[in-house]
């Protein structure tokens, strides 16, 4: 594990806060929230991201721990909070000083601190994570061309990769 993150802690600090209330409660948000982490995470990073929730809103008749695209979903058992939980898997870290820990909480940053995790506040992990998000959207555009193709351009492309109009080189 080399993320841990307290799921509700950055769902609000992210601003993915739906109806809490009433059957479906924050699945909805947490769906969003999951979706987001995974979409923004470098694939190898989402294998090592646990996201803890308190289980107090969790669905009912859903597991304790699940996997979403990759990531360890875990709800915190009843009669207990995200932050114990959260606090108990740092304990249980194998390599702490591996551990980067995703909440705002003083507590969970204590346990961190104590273990020699890095810590930071699930605002500034998600305004990272956007900022990085962003900067690479605009690399992309900046790669675009700045015209249209000619039909001329067209045709040689079709002919060097094949399409309808053109066979495939196979010796440039």
């Amino acid at each position: 594990m080399a993320l841990l993150i307290d799921g509700y802690n950055l769902l609000f600090a992210a601003g993915i806060v739906g109806p809490i209330r009433g059957k479906r409660g924050g699945e909805s948000s947490r769906q969003a929230l999951l979706d987001f982490v995974v979409d923004h995470l470098p694939e190898r990073e989402v294998k090592r991201t646990t996201i803890v929730f308190d289980a107090a809103d969790a669905p009912p008749g859903l597991p304790r721990q699940f996997s979403h695209r990759g990531i360890d979903v875990r709800f915190a058992p009843r009669n207990t909070s995200a932050d114990a939980l959260l606090e108990e898997l740092i304990e249980r870290s194998p390599d702490p000083r591996r551990l980067t820990v995703v909440s705002s909480d003083h507590r969970v940053q204590r346990a961190a601190r104590q273990r020699g995790a890095k810590f930071v506040d699930s605002d500034q992990w998600h305004a990272e994570l956007r900022r990085v998000a962003a900067q690479a959207a605009a690399a992309v555009e900046e790669l675009k061309p700045d015209h249209a193709l000619s039909p001329a351009e067209v045709d040689a492309w079709l002919r060097e990769f094949g399409g309808p109009n053109g066979r495939r080189r196979e010796n440039p």
